[in-house]
């Protein structure tokens, strides 16, 4: 996200959406010469048509729809969703077409106008498009003010741009997007240091948060203005000295002494696209991601080298669950791109969540020859293996990592916590146990670090005094999380506090009802009090929701045949209940 701007939530309209399956037969009926022969032929695709739509599967959500839009008059609801399938593939051509039969029959829609207005400002019909925003038929009040500016740009009137970026930076929440793109437009023209002004804040103005594109274009802006210094500067204060491809090469190209060309906007229409791009951006989270997903597209079909853009929709695709588009848009990205790497990293992570993780361990590993150097490379790969319960090769991966890391930040707790869960997985205590203290010393209110060692501390019956400290933090820092609550009452279970445990245990259960290792621990809680029946009652659905990793389904199975504390018995530990049951006799 360029910006840090909340923006009013968006949603495709109701004809974009998944239809309910009583709409059928009306749909049917709304095509004129459908007859009920016609209506049966269509029922099928219809209803593939719309499942597809719903699960968010565009590729095959078009082959349904074009076969039913080869009937005579098809109805709106067929047209929009076609539009925005085709357009969400990345076919703005074919959306257009849609979107054309869309306007023929006088409807407005949200992928109709984004098809048609696409195609318009492709095709280079600016005049044409301005005159539609003016008139109010555009894409919406964040969108449109942006478009006039920059069509204006493209038509030679300077002048008008400007009182339109001007107008949208004096309020109304959109001061950030106007000044922004006022100081692109600007450095497109070549007035460098009138984009400084607007970026870096003159006259008192504060200077623009910006992120990762905006610093860029600032970097390279005070470049042209043979400010080298307070560009590296300002690259050391956004990105820090961790390896970057992009910014490394950026660095380079200050330090040879000439100018570092502008190219974040060549051109007006490469202004257009970074509208969609940044709307997309900002979007993003905030919005539906099929909707963001088309702004998306939009700015790849105006700019197809606009790889930030390319790296946008594969992870949106992916967010999607559209594992195998995903993967086709971040092979797109060419080799020789300054953020290759970044799409490499994005594609194997789309065939690991596509059930493929050696086809993933394959593409970090092959990233890992290339690029040896960055830390992020080789965290992904361990946490590549980690999940794969590769926990040796894990380590490895994350010692490579912490190497290249130097002086760790705050942020980098992460690392030490990871590389902490392989050694525990692994029996290598010592080294778990420094590894997460490392990562509590970098970030010491961290829930899942304090979580985790606590839970250890209590399982293997050492420090159980600090365990529950670390745990009580753990909770307050996120008390919704069932299974930090879980940590809580399990920790005062094992010190004997058993009435204490039992509210934490009934409220992880009540945030995760169907855990069932949560489902488990509530059970032997309600043993310890007496209440042998409730106890029962959670094992058996801890059984019935299992298996889980951790869960003895077998140790389950004991407890309801001989009692929880005839089983103890058998593991060498003290019983609950000196009775009749504790000597494996009682059910």
């Amino acid at each position: 996200m360029i910006f840090s701007v909340r923006p009013t939530r968006f949603r495709l309209g109701p004809l974009a959406r998944a239809v309910p399956a009583v709409a059928l037969a009306a749909l049917m009926a709304a095509a004129p010469g459908s007859g009920a022969v016609a209506a049966e032929d269509r029922a099928g695709p219809y209803l593939a048509a719309r499942v597809a739509m719903a699960q968010n599967d565009f590729a095959a959500a078009v082959g349904f729809l074009d076969r039913l839009l080869t009937q005579e008059a098809p109805g709106p609801m067929l047209l929009e969703s076609a539009a925005a399938a085709h357009l969400a593939l990345g076919d703005l051509d074919r959306a257009a077409v849609y979107a054309a039969e869309l306007d023929a029959q006088g409807l407005t829609t949200q992928a109709g106008r984004m098809a048609t207005i696409g195609a318009q400002l492709v095709a280079g019909a600016h005049a044409e498009v301005l005159e539609e925003l003016r008139s109010g038929n555009g894409l919406g009040q964040l969108i449109d003010p942006l478009l006039r500016a920059w069509l204006q740009v493209s038509l030679g009137s300077m002048s008008e741009a400007v009182a339109e970026f001007d107008a949208l930076a004096a309020g109304g929440g959109m001061e950030v997007f106007g000044r922004y793109h006022h100081a692109l437009a600007l450095a497109h023209v070549g007035d460098f240091e009138g984009a400084e002004e607007l970026l870096g804040g003159a006259e008192g103005a504060a200077p623009l948060r910006l992120t990762r594109r905006g610093s860029i274009a600032r970097a390279q802006i005070l470049s042209q203005l043979d400010r080298p210094e307070e560009a590296q500067a300002l690259l050391s204060e956004v990105f820090g000295g961790e390896p970057d491809p992009e910014i490394a090469a950026l660095r380079a190209g200050l330090e040879d002494g000439e100018p570092v060309p502008f190219d974040v906007v060549t051109s007006p229409r490469d202004g257009m696209a970074e509208v969609f791009f940044d709307v997309a951006s900002t979007l993003q989270g905030e919005a539906e991601n099929t909707l963001t997903l088309l702004f998306s597209r939009l700015a790849e079909a105006l700019r197809p080298d606009h790889v930030p853009a390319r790296l946008l929709t594969a992870g949106l695709l992916s967010a999607l669950d559209q594992q195998a588009l995903a993967v086709e848009a971040y092979a797109a990205v060419p080799a020789t791109a300054p953020q290759a790497h970044l799409a490499e990293l994005g594609r194997a992570e789309a065939l690991s969540r596509a059930g493929d993780p050696e086809a993933a361990r394959a593409v970090l590993e092959a990233l890992a020859e290339t690029h040896p150097d960055l830390a992020i490379v080789h965290i992904t790969l361990g946490d590549l293996l980690r999940r794969e319960r590769q926990f040796d090769a894990a380590s490895h991966a994350y010692d490579r990592a912490i190497d290249l890391l130097g002086t760790p930040r705050p942020q980098h707790w992460v690392v030490w916590y990871t590389r902490a869960i392989t050694h525990e997985r692994e029996d290598r205590w010592e080294q778990a146990e420094a590894d997460f203290r490392r990562a509590l010393e970098l970030n010491p209110a961290q829930p899942h670090v304090l979580n985790y060692l606590g839970y250890s501390l209590v399982e293997r019956r050492e420090n159980l005094d600090e365990a529950l400290e670390m745990i009580r933090r753990a909770v307050e820092g996120e008390p919704d999380n069932g299974y930090i609550v879980d940590s809580l009452g399990w920790v005062y279970y094992r010190l004997g506090r058993y009435e204490e445990a039992l509210e934490h245990m009934e409220r992880a259960v009540e945030l995760l009802p169907t855990d069932p290792i949560l489902n488990d621990h509530l059970g032997d809680v309600y043993y310890a009090l007496g209440r042998s029946r409730e106890a029962r009652f959670q094992w058996r659905r801890a059984l019935s929701f299992g298996p889980a990793d951790d869960l003895d389904m077998d140790r389950i199975r004991r407890k309801l045949e001989l009692g929880l504390d005839a089983v103890l018995i058998e593991e060498g530990a003290e019983p609950h209940h000196r009775t009749a049951e504790s000597s494996g006799h009682g059910n």
